[in-house]
């Protein structure tokens, strides 16, 4: 029995526990609760109860959604500490947690379970809600939020337009073109019917969790509309469950700043290859990092390399452009203020440089990678390509063709062998990698 349990311990939740979690979860009533006793049914309510407030369920729908809540209480999904015979949650206050996942409870693989933002973020933001309202801490965020003039035009909305975004503070949203809502709402996956650019398929609660999202933190929604199995480099989204979600494991890169050379050469060439990516594609979009730091990139169990967090990341459309750029007010209000102050400020789309993601990268993170692992002149070589790639005065081009040199040097620097599970071993025949 243990070995068809998954990976923890069998002593999890009991199989009844979880079957009364998963019916409370649905909202589903007993035909004769009075066969429970009290202090069983006390004690179900109270562990439902918990997980529910961890969850943030008891926010929705000023949420992510519900796609994979019945896995949570199917024990389907499991938190590395659920090793006990009650329901034992990890500590609120953390931003992400690692966990198991099964299909089928007796295959089981690695995903990390995230917050958009922080405990502290998500407390200020439901009291600013309510302040807006002028009501105690204590309202209803989701009456409140319902009643706004944004939420109101999009209850009235058949299509996700330029104006019903315009003000959000995500660098996702700053530079939209119709063709990048048309593909949100066509691949959102916290809906029944996707497919449709219309949101004819939305209920009300539906928009108001894709507007809380998108004014929270546009990052799962990015994983929804740009798969990595369409060849993006993005983990999979496996769902959400009230301000959690859920996605493929990756191990942050500050993890592997102590990486041998071959390994520090692969991950540097693959870090600039998805850049390379972001800026020139088949769908003619432009995506650039407004910030980033050694976290928001994660690697794979197999030694792909993937953004783990795309919180900051900017879409600009080549083939359509902007059709909110030439607005001159920014629509202020409520959901642009959730997470930041209302009088933060964005560039505008026109002033986002070709070079921007590689300077910050070629700045802050390939030097901790690459730097003093290499013989001489090899790594003198490294050096002096990743000063000029990280040199923000330099014009477009300068930066981009240092970067080129960069992954030229690092090219051969790569061994083949099992290690690089992602390429290998088809390394052994093509020259590419």
């Amino acid at each position: 029995m243990e070995s068809q349990r998954g990976p923890a311990a069998a002593a999890l939740c009991p199989g009844w526990l979880a079957l009364l979690l998963c019916f409370s979860a649905l909202n589903c009533s007993f035909s004769s609760p009075a066969s429970l006793s009290p202090s069983l049914v006390s004690h179900v309510r109270i562990s439902y109860n918990f997980g529910r407030t961890f969850l943030g369920l008891d926010k929705c729908n000023a949420c992510i959604g519900t796609s994979i809540c019945k896995k949570f209480f199917k024990e389907e999904i499991r938190f590395d500490n659920w090793l006990t015979s009650h329901l034992q949650l990890p500590p609120d206050y953390l931003p992400s947690y690692p966990a198991n996942y099964s299909d089928d409870s007796k295959t089981w693989r690695p995903v990390e379970i995230s917050s958009l933002v922080s405990k502290f973020q998500n407390e200020l933001s439901d009291r600013r809600i309510c302040a807006s309202a002028s009501a105690p801490k204590t309202c209803s965020i989701e009456r409140v939020l319902r009643k706004t003039g944004r939420f109101q035009k999009w209850l009235q909305a058949k299509r996700l337009t330029p104006d019903l975004v315009q003000g959000l503070p995500s660098p996702f949203l700053r530079c939209p073109s119709q063709r990048l809502l048309d593909r949100v709402v066509r691949r959102y996956a916290e809906v029944a019917d996707a497919g449709s650019i219309f949101m004819d398929h939305f209920t009300d609660r539906d928009k108001l969790r894709l507007l809380y999202t998108l004014a929270v933190n546009a990052h799962p929604i990015l994983l929804q509309i740009f798969p990595g199995a369409e060849g993006w480099p993005l983990p999979k989204y496996l769902g959400s469950c009230g301000r959690f979600l859920i996605s493929t494991s990756t191990r942050p890169l500050q993890e592997f700043y102590d990486a041998p050379p071959d390994q520090a050469a692969d991950l540097a060439y693959q870090l600039l290859g998805v850049l390379e990516s972001l800026r020139n594609n088949d769908l003619n979009y432009f995506f650039y990092f407004t910030h980033v730091d050694a976290s928001m990139f994660g690697i794979l169990n197999n030694g792909h390399l993937f953004i783990r967090d795309a919180s900051t990341l900017g879409v600009i459309d080549k083939q359509e452009g902007s059709q909110a750029a030439s607005k001159k007010e920014e629509n202020q209000d409520i959901f642009s203020c959730l997470v930041s102050g209302c009088q933060a400020k964005l560039p505008s789309c026109s002033t986002v440089a070709e070079k921007q993601s590689l300077v910050l990268v070629c700045q802050q993170l390939l030097p901790q990678l690459l730097q003093g692992k290499f013989p001489f002149p090899v790594q003198e070589e490294i050096d002096t390509a990743l000063t000029q790639c990280g040199e923000d005065t330099h014009p477009d081009l300068d930066v981009l063709g240092a970067a080129r040199r960069l992954k030229d040097i690092l090219r051969p620097l790569r061994t083949c062998d099992p290690r690089f599970e992602y390429r290998y071993p088809d390394c052994k025949y093509n020259d590419k990698f």
